[in-house]
């Protein structure tokens, strides 16, 4: 299929208020300050040194459950199972993040800063944007490895958009041969520019629920996206092949506009 024929659709937006933590699936988002969307991913678990505190650092974080309200003005923070009995506790979202520091340094067993960024804080910051993969991929991916869900996928790859109505790998139209270069394209009325495929990090590794990792999963992974890849990926872009999910910018003069679920995916 190529890009003329394909008309893929949003089926999904994912925000992920607390990073590294659980998301929260919604059916309209508006763009942020900073080319993300609003709400996603605007606290951040710092330690003492001043370093992140995320799945790639500790599989400890992938044990935290966050359910937020239908709103998502409060989240409320569990660990199931955990022998310590560390209570449950529910905070202003997103208001309350030195109340929320304070369960977490109980978590942690040492100092927890929560910072509070409007335009939040991406993991890229060249591409700032909301990541974007195909349902397809997810699908493909779960065919890689026997017995993983499409819900867990995405809980593993944790992507923003999902879009369905392409076929796997659709998303790598969504960047240029080369680096200098960006392909642009709207969803709904909103306009992107792709950037990059998405290099992942050791978090799709693990069980999202219980942090425990599957033996060669990486090179698994790697070897079956290279001999996957399809004719339309620019295959210079992929200085290796544990990637999926394409890494946008959103100019900022869209900044307030709204993605809804449904909204076109039209290459410009």
């Amino acid at each position: 299929m190529n890009s003329q024929i394909a008309a893929p659709r949003l089926a999904n937006i994912r925000l992920h208020p607390i990073k590294a933590l659980d998301p929260v699936s919604v059916e309209g988002a508006r763009v942020g300050p900073n080319g993300g969307l609003e709400l996603d991913r605007v606290w951040a678990l710092y330690s003492a040194d001043g370093r992140w505190v995320n799945g790639k650092r500790t599989a400890a974080m992938q044990l935290i459950r966050a359910a937020y309200a239908p709103d998502i003005s409060s989240v409320t923070l569990t660990v199931p199972g955990d022998r310590r009995d560390i209570p449950a506790m529910t905070f202003a979202f997103p208001g309350d993040s030195d109340g929320a520091a304070e369960w977490f340094s109980m978590y942690f067993e040492q100092a927890i800063q929560v910072r509070y960024a409007r335009e939040g804080f991406p993991d890229d910051g060249l591409a700032s944007g909301p990541t974007i993969v195909s349902t397809s991929s997810l699908e493909t991916v779960c065919e890689w490895f026997p017995g993983m869900t499409l819900e867990e996928a995405r809980r593993r790859f944790r992507t923003t958009l999902e879009i369905e109505g392409a076929p796997a790998f659709w998303e790598d139209h969504l960047f240029a041969e080369s680096e200098t270069a960006v392909v642009r394209f709207k969803i709904g009325d909103v306009a992107f520019e792709g950037s990059n495929p998405c290099a992942r990090c050791p978090v799709p590794s693990r069980d999202s629920r219980t942090g425990a990792t599957n033996d060669g999963f990486q090179k698994s992974f790697t070897e079956l996206r290279r001999a996957q890849l399809p004719a339309w990926a620019p295959a210079d872009r992929f200085d290796h092949f544990y990637r999926l999910a394409t890494n946008t910018r959103i100019p900022g003069v869209e900044s307030g506009k709204l993605l809804r679920l449904g909204d076109l995916l039209l290459l410009s």
